[in-house]
């Protein structure tokens, strides 16, 4: 779309550069758009009386032009001047102009003195933003207006058409076919459209021009040649022509608009009626959902276990997570459907809608109300059932833990009881038999809490009607019969056993202090031999030095311990006296401990051999140890000097690169015997190396004779090596710099001054602010732009500082380049002579081959009104030296 035919802006004329970009780009648009605009402008003036001949010389004096917008607005302009001097011409034109103005078109880039001219462009332009305004502007179509507007009626009309295919104002009218669609659709006696062939276009564009001129009073603006002949034909003359034809055939457009309208008013009442169709069966189904859900919520059967009451729960979930929320939307939409109904009824002045019986929008919220009463009542009775049942459960599998544990505990006691084991037993025996009986009573005593426990449990699930409870009172019952016998039995067998137990209770005694001191001095050995063979792993001579304390000491209750070992066996062999005194009958072996005398004869011997080894290889491990801390000991002291030498030498470096003794090449070569000395110290280095490989073969780990590693030794070895070879280099570059530029000692001692004095962090580097400062003290008056400039020179690469390489370089060429230019271009002139060009032949006369060819090579021709073939001019010449930017 044209700047100038947008539909959302007033601005109808398009830029003069744009106009003037069209006619160079195809010169026919312009023949088009002039015997086009011509056409259009005598079927207004013809009205008057009048007619022009030559667009642009007819307009002119600019009467025919106030008369041309008085007749196509139906208005007066002020009175014309009838003076025959420019001034009089440029009067009128301004006052046609002052008229489009106040029509509300924005015309850009039209003076009166373009038209008093005769500029045939601005001419057209005028005479476009005319035809725009009057008679394309307030075409509307289906609410898009103006071009938009036209282009849709175009494509409304000719769309029962085959081979009609209306996209533009260019090529979708080329065969003609468009123009004799529109003619066809409101005359369709005028044209025989079936005998029309697309393959022929310059017939159908004679036949819809000859037809409109003769029977619609559309003059011919258009030539078939101008059409079919250009790969594009123009927009504007097509769009004008075509404008013509929408207002012949307004009075048409007017009816169907009416039937449109009425449609509008049909599709409305279908529309509401499609309404009033879907809330009725929306309703009733949402209704029907409701009474079928209802009873289902209102169901109050309780289930026997868990997991159906679980599944009731999970179809509740369902029901809320996948059944509900579709329904609720429905509800929603019915209401929003009703609600939109009623609105579309009341707009329409229709009376309102009344729903079926039972079907109103309240009914619904009063069912859904039920709904979300009965929801409410399920959910807190499936929570109470599930409590209820989580609690039977709970209580059922309890009562069943429980018992099983008890019944468990009492397989086989009453047959325990009944025996007569005592009677042939061994005094140690019966004494083992009363202190298990004992032992049983106790746990006996334990267990009545558990019996208990049963009895409670299985009176509650009573209590709770427990769908099971015949069997829990069963079960209940045979364990409290099976309590009370095992009570008796107790009772029973202790009597006895205390009869026997007076018999034996010497061996008893005796047993019973073998076995309290046997345990301890068991556990004692084998903790002994556990730590004799713990292995260790230590990292220092500290380390195993306290290990082997701690051995020492364990040495050195040995004795301790064997006196305690015969003591135990002395309990031992006096029991064994006993018996064979008083033929005890000593069938089984001590009833308190298992522990043996060979057992601990054994372990003792084990003892005794693990200690010389536990010996050796502390001692292995101490001198392992003393070599490691030799290894530390060695590398902290190397690594104690290297560390601060390297820090010295790079703070040495700092203050070398910012000081101004001597000149540059004392400067250089003192940081060369420097960087000489530093490479010196590369044996110490490699030594310190060496050392560290030792201690990482050794699996040292770290070291508190220093606090430096070896890869901080690397990084500060490395970053000295790359800090004076930098130095070094930026040495280099000034001397580069100060020779080239021809920079004094002095101006150079006088640029470090500066820059250290404003190098405030110290760092070898301004930032902008500092490099800012320096700059104004030194004179320069400039503002943000300028400042920003000097910064892409100094600081390409955008880092926010400003190292003194680029400091020097900047002031150099500010004081070198301007009086260096002026000389060279002063040169050039005196090559040149009176002339404003050089040949090249002159050019590679007077300076050396090669300068000139790379002057040749980068310069552009000579193209100026003088221009001479092989000569080169002075803009050339300097740009190809210094470049656009100091021409």
């Amino acid at each position: 779309m044209d700047h100038y035919d947008s539909p959302q802006t007033n601005d109808y004329m398009q830029p003069e550069e744009d106009w003037d970009r069209d006619m160079l780009l195809d010169p026919a648009w312009e023949k088009q758009q002039r015997k086009t605009f011509t056409a259009w402008c005598n079927s207004h003036l013809r009205k008057a009386g009048t007619q022009i001949d030559n667009i642009e010389e007819d307009f002119r004096d600019g009467l025919k032009l106030m008369l041309l917008l008085e007749v196509i607005s139906g208005e007066r302009l002020a009175k014309p001047e009838r003076g025959k001097m420019r001034v009089h011409k440029i009067s009128n034109v301004n006052k046609a102009l002052d008229f489009i103005a106040s029509k509300g078109v924005k015309l850009v880039s039209i003076g009166a003195e373009e038209i008093v001219d005769g500029n045939a462009k601005m001419t057209l332009g005028m005479i476009w933003t005319i035809i725009l305004r009057f008679a394309i502007q307030d075409i509307s179509v289906e609410e898009t207006s103006a071009k938009e507007g036209l282009l849709l009626w175009c494509q409304r009309k000719t769309a029962p058409y085959k081979n009609v295919n209306i996209q533009n104002f260019h090529i979708s009218w080329k065969d003609g076919l468009g123009f004799c669609a529109l003619i066809h659709r409101h005359r369709p006696e005028l044209i025989d459209y079936g005998k029309l062939r697309k393959d022929d276009p310059l017939t159908n564009l004679n036949t819809a021009f000859d037809v409109a001129e003769k029977y619609l009073d559309i003059p011919k603006m258009l030539d078939a040649e101008d059409i079919i002949g250009p790969l594009r034909p123009d927009e504007k003359a097509i769009m004008t022509y075509v404008s013509c034809y929408y207002h012949a055939f307004s009075g048409a457009q007017k009816a169907e608009t009416a039937a449109n309208r009425i449609c509008k008013v049909l599709a409305v009442n279908q529309e509401n009626e499609q309404l009033m169709e879907d809330y009725e069966k929306l309703a009733s189904d949402l209704l029907e959902w409701i009474r079928r859900t209802i009873p289902w919520l209102e169901n109050r059967a309780p289930e026997n276990t868990m997991q159906a009451m679980q599944q009731k729960l999970e179809d509740f979930r369902d029901y809320r997570r996948l059944h509900k929320p579709p329904k609720v939307q429905e509800k929603c939409q019915l209401e929003i459907n009703f609600n939109t109904l009623q609105t579309k009824l009341r707009l329409s002045n229709r009376p309102a809608f009344m729903p079926s019986e039972g079907k109103m929008v309240s009914d619904i919220n009063n069912a859904w109300g039920g709904l979300e009463q009965a929801e409410k009542g399920y959910e807190e009775w499936l929570l109470n059932e599930i409590r209820r049942l989580e609690r039977l459960d709970h209580l059922a599998e309890k009562f069943r833990q429980k018992a099983s544990i008890h019944e468990s505990w009492t397989d086989g006691k009453e047959v325990m009881l009944q025996q007569k084991d005592y009677e042939t037993a061994t005094l140690s025996e019966i004494k083992a038999l009363l202190k298990k009986h004992e032992a049983f009573e106790s746990d006996l005593a334990a267990h009545q809490d558990r019996v208990e426990q049963i009895a409670a449990i299985a009176q509650e699930l009573n209590e709770l009607d427990y769908y099971d409870s015949p069997s829990v009172n069963a079960r209940c019952q045979k364990i409290c019969d099976q309590w009370d016998n095992l009570g008796a039995l107790t009772q029973k067998r202790r009597e006895a056993l205390e009869r026997t137990e007076k018999l034996l209770e010497t061996i008893d005694q005796l047993y019973l202090e073998y076995a309290k001191r046997a345990a301890p001095f068991n556990n004692w050995m084998e903790g002994a031999m556990e730590d004799l063979q713990d292995t260790f792993i230590v990292h220092t001579i500290e380390e195993i030095q306290g290990l082997t304390t701690a051995h020492e000491q364990f040495k050195a209750t040995l004795p301790d311990a064997d006196k305690e070992r015969q003591a135990i066996l002395g309990i031992h062999n006096e029991v064994s006296k006993i018996v064979q005194t008083y033929h005890v009958n000593m069938a089984g072996t001590n009833p308190y401990t298992t522990i043996t005398p060979q057992e601990i004869n054994g372990k003792w011997d084990n003892v005794r051999q693990l200690v010389p080894r536990r010996d050796q290889a502390l001692m292995e491990e101490h001198t392992r140890q003393q070599q490691n801390e030799r290894l530390r000991k060695q590398f902290g002291a190397q690594a104690n000097v290297i560390g601060p030498w390297i820090q010295t030498k790079m703070e040495e470096i700092g203050r070398i690169s910012i000081e101004m003794h001597g000149t540059l090449e004392d400067q250089l070569n003192h940081l060369r015997q420097y960087e000489k000395s530093i490479i010196n110290y590369k044996p110490k280095i490699d030594q310190l190396e060496g050392d560290h490989q030792q201690i990482q073969e050794a699996l040292i780990f770290d070291n508190k004779h220093t606090n430096y590693t070896m890869e901080h030794i690397r990084v500060g070895w490395e970053q000295l090596l790359t800090t004076i070879a930098r130095t070094i280099n930026e040495v280099e570059n000034q001397i580069l710099t100060r020779d080239a530029k021809g920079i004094s000692q002095e101006q150079m001692n006088e640029f470090r001054a500066s820059f250290n004095h404003f190098d405030r962090k110290k760092t070898g580097m301004m930032d902008s602010e500092d490099f800012r400062a320096c700059l104004i003290s030194m004179g320069y008056n400039m503002g943000e732009a300028e400042f920003a400039r000097i910064m892409s020179i100094v600081d390409p690469n955008r880092l926010g500082v400003v190292t003194f390489q680029a400091f020097i370089d900047f002031m150099s060429r500010e004081t070198a380049d301007t009086d260096t230019a002026d000389q060279v271009m002063a040169s050039f002139k005196i090559l040149a002579g009176d002339k404003n060009y050089i040949t090249v032949d002159e050019l590679r006369r007077e300076l050396p081959p090669d300068q000139a060819e790379y002057c040749i090579a980068r310069m552009a021709p000579y193209s100026g009104p003088d221009a001479v073939p092989g000569a080169l001019d002075y803009m050339s010449f300097s740009t190809a030296l210094y470049g656009e930017s100091d021409l």
